[in-house]
C-alpha cells in the first residue's frame, strides 16, 4: 500500500460535515430548542402546564375513549417509560388524568384523560396554537409550509409518517 492510499477501514469512514451540512443541522437543533423553550414558557405562564404535560394530554384527547396504554403513550411523546411514569404520576396528582387497569395485562395500565384534563387542554390549546403560529408558521408562506411538511415526512420511517 502506498503512502497516499487509505486502508480499507479508513476509506469507509465518511468525511466530516461541510459548512452547508453543518449549518442545516445546527440550524434545525437551534430552532427546535428555541421553539420548544418559547412554547413551554408560554404554556407554563398562561396555564401552569408544561409542554410535555400538554403533549400527554393531547395524545390522550386524540386517542379512542381518551385513554392509551402507558407504553404507547411513552412512545408517542418520546419519553422513556420511567420518565412517562413520573409525568403521569404528577398529572394524576393534579387530577388531569387517572390510571386504569388493563384487563388483558395484569402488569399494564392505561392513562385516561379526566374531565379536568379535558378542560385544561381546551383552555391551553388555543394558546399553544397561537404560539406555534407566531413563533413558527407565520415565517413561511403556505407553499413553503407544504414543502416543509414534505421534508419532515421524508425523514420519518414509513410507519411514523402516516
Amino acid at each position: 500500500m502506498s503512502a497516499t492510499e487509505l486502508p480499507p477501514a479508513a476509506a469507509a469512514v465518511p468525511a466530516g460535515l461541510d459548512a452547508v451540512e453543518l449549518g442545516a443541522w445546527k440550524g434545525l437543533l437551534r430552532v427546535h430548542a428555541s421553539l420548544m423553550k418559547s412554547l413551554d414558557a408560554e404554556l407554563e405562564a398562561t396555564h401552569r402546564l408544561p409542554l410535555t404535560s400538554y403533549e400527554v394530554l393531547i395524545q390522550l384527547a386524540d386517542a379512542p375513549d381518551r385513554k392509551m396504554r402507558m407504553c404507547d403513550l411513552a412512545d408517542s411523546v418520546l419519553l422513556s417509560r420511567s420518565g412517562m411514569s413520573r409525568l403521569v404520576d404528577r398529572l394524576e396528582r393534579d387530577g388531569l388524568l387517572e390510571r386504569a387497569a388493563c384487563p388483558n395485562d395484569a402488569r399494564g395500565s392505561f392513562a385516561v384523560l379526566t374531565p379536568a384534563g379535558q378542560e385544561l387542554l381546551a383552555a391551553a390549546r388555543p394558546t399553544h396554537h397561537e404560539g406555534i403560529r407566531r413563533a413558527f408558521l407565520e415565517h413561511f408562506s403556505e407553499d413553503e409550509l407544504r414543502q416543509l411538511g414534505a421534508f419532515w415526512t421524508r425523514l420519518l420511517p414509513p410507519s411514523a409518517g402516516s
